[in-house]
């Protein structure tokens, strides 16, 4: 019988994107098979370390040990706080050395052109610059010089990147959205500032987007800051909450699918 390619779209976020190991979790729990992957920014960290073979166990450590100083070599402000080197080092080292193209599963990674305008689509090559551009937060980390263009963060243009999935040949598709901003936050710094306006340029973006997702999971992960890297337990177990408030149905739709 032939069985259905399942797709993860994995959204930016920023911390609460760990939420994205809690959907991984529970879906490898109930064998919920994950063919292909694509993430924008911290989705796109998340869902490249995945692929390349981290196990959702040592993922969960990594998680829970990760520090902002990891990557936080700040520079002077021309184009942005945060160079992005130590960070790029980090993806390099827990992606094995692999290029896409080694992976045990299908991953793409969404960037945006800072001077077209356009969706820029990762499937081969180094994951660390991939990664590195999906993840640059305009005015936070220094856009990523690639070929002739100029990269910042995939959310820029597409928060939860359903049609790229699609494109990849996925029957059925999970969406992961956790990039929800409080309003009336705590905003104390010019990061704070750049954070919370990009969560509300997304907001607006996705309200106006059709999202094309079988399943489109939100994790409550709104309370958490997007960029203190605390309550990660918390954030985690989001994920898997919202998933398995969703399993039955998901389950329903992969273990009966039928080919049209």
């Amino acid at each position: 019988m032939a069985k259905p390619k399942v797709g993860l779209a994995l959204g930016s976020g920023g911390a609460r994107g760990f939420s994205h190991l809690g959907v991984i979790k529970v879906l490898e729990e109930h064998n919920i098979p994950i063919d292909v992957i694509a993430g924008s920014s911290m989705g796109a960290l998340i869902g490249t370390l995945y692929g390349a073979g981290q196990s959702v166990p040592h993922l969960y450590k990594l998680a829970k040990y990760f520090k902002r100083k990891y990557f936080l070599d700040i520079t002077v402000p021309k184009m942005g706080f945060i160079q992005g080197n130590k960070i790029q080092e980090y993806i390099k080292i827990f992606t094995y050395g692999k290029k896409y193209e080694d992976f045990s599963i299908p991953v793409a990674v969404v960037a945006t052109d800072l001077q077209t305008g356009e969706r820029i689509v990762f499937q081969e090559g180094d994951p660390s610059v991939a990664v590195r551009a999906s993840i640059s937060i305009p005015g936070i980390f220094v856009p990523v010089p690639y070929q002739d263009k100029l990269l910042v963060d995939g959310g820029v243009l597409d928060r939860v990147p359903v049609s790229t999935v699609r494109d990849m040949g996925a029957d059925i598709v999970i969406g992961v959205d956790c990039s929800h901003y409080k309003a009336y936050g705590n905003i104390t710094s010019i990061f704070d500032v750049l954070m919370q306006s990009f969560d509300i340029m997304q907001d607006e973006i996705i309200k106006n987007t059709v999202m094309d997702a079988d399943f489109l999971l939100r994790p409550d992960v709104s309370r958490f800051s997007s960029k203190a890297f605390t309550n990660i337990d918390d954030i985690i177990e989001e994920g898997e909450q919202e998933t398995i408030k969703n399993i039955d149905m998901i389950k329903d739709a992969v273990f009966n699918w039928k080919e049209n």
